[in-house]
């Protein structure tokens, strides 16, 4: 049976079309991706990402616990700070990307891919030592995201919490926001400005209502895992079982800046440093188009005639209007302007290696 978020039963009311996203039920639009995806970029969207995971880590070994299952230093968090981290398998691929949310020394929340839940709680169990305590909340607790530009004045009318000097990556809790005790969270998925709002199940109906009605004057409009996956992809960051799995190793995907080797010793680590030393043989780089075709997830990517590698994502970019994708390659041909070519429906189409990301954030 599909499993649903407790906003499900309010998606028809926004003309949501649902979707089989990893065993839920989830809606990939309300009203169109393009125009979801322009608002996010323009003015702002509000997500329902109430499927994500989250796991609460506590006790006094709870610090050393993170630090050894995770690849970034959790030794550089102060309390109210988060930070992007993976968790590793001994070969260097990956278990899931996350976020390591920092309460105090002894009390941390890690935010984890839906699809992920059960094998990431079970991976983390086996490694369990000393005195933590690990406790999925994920049942309990309920996700909004508000995106883009206008995010921070449309939030700032539903609370008194001090949310204009509230840096990215950090976060504020037991916030009220439109009476809903709430983590206040800066950060986000879709390359803008914008907050993750973390909620007691029970209140995300509510909240959902009072964010879209205070964000109506600034084009605040509900927004769908499509528009989601399209920003996400414009803005480079990964999505795990694309960019990211247990084949595809954080250096492969470009990810050193949150792999701390000198930090000490970590799952992954021996096998993260061989490939620092003696060079990675794949690079994740982008490419766009320069014949007519869209380069689309596990298309084969070719150069010199041998296959090289292949597509992870690919789209017209909704911002930009160009064929671009993301794609991991032999290394050998990640140089930028480098000619590759993109095998479509049995041609092989020309494309070049670019800069990524395709979009910044003004």
């Amino acid at each position: 049976m599909l499993k649903r978020t407790p906003l499900f039963p309010i998606y028809a009311e926004y003309g949501a079309r649902i979707i089989d996203f990893g065993g839920w039920e989830l809606p990939v639009q309300f009203t169109g991706i393009q125009k979801e995806h322009d608002a996010v970029r323009g003015q702002a969207g509000l997500f329902d990402v109430s499927h994500m995971g989250e796991v609460r880590i506590q006790g006094p070994d709870a610090f050393a616990f993170l630090q050894r299952v995770t690849t970034n230093d959790v030794s550089k968090l102060v309390e109210g700070q988060c930070q992007y981290s993976l968790l590793c398998y001994p070969n260097g691929g990956v278990v899931d990307d996350l976020l390591v949310y920092k309460y105090s020394d002894d009390d941390y929340m890690l935010v984890i891919n839906a699809s992920n839940i059960e094998k990431d709680i079970a991976w983390l169990q086996q490694h369990l030592t000393g005195q933590v305590q690990l406790r999925n909340i994920s049942d309990e607790t309920a996700l909004l995201a508000l995106q883009g530009p206008k995010a921070l004045n449309i939030l700032a009318k539903l609370t008194d919490a001090p949310i204009h000097a509230l840096k990215t990556f950090h976060f504020l809790s037991d916030v009220k926001v439109a009476g809903v005790t709430t983590l206040v969270s800066r950060t986000g998925y879709t390359g803008e400005d914008g907050f993750e709002l973390y909620v007691d199940q029970k209140d995300a109906i509510t909240l959902w209502r009072s964010l879209l009605k205070a964000g109506e004057e600034h084009g605040l409009i509900p927004t769908g895992l499509g528009a989601r996956d399209t920003l996400r992809f414009e803005a480079r960051l990964p999505l795990y079982g694309q960019e990211l799995s247990s084949e595809i190793s954080p250096l492969e995907a470009g990810l050193s800046f949150f792999v701390k080797l000198d930090k000490g010793d970590f799952i992954g680590r021996d096998a993260l440093l061989e490939q620092k030393t003696n060079g990675v043989p794949r690079k994740l780089v982008g490419i766009e188009m320069q014949e007519r075709g869209i380069p689309r997830p596990h298309y084969a990517v070719y150069a010199e005639g041998k296959q090289i590698g292949e597509v992870t994502t690919g789209t017209q970019s909704p911002t930009y209007k160009t064929n671009v994708g993301l794609a991991l390659i032999d290394s050998a041909y990640s140089a930028l302007g480098t000619e590759v070519f993109v095998e479509i429906r049995g041609a092989q189409v020309k494309a070049s290696v670019v800069t990524t990301p395709f979009h910044k954030k003004k």
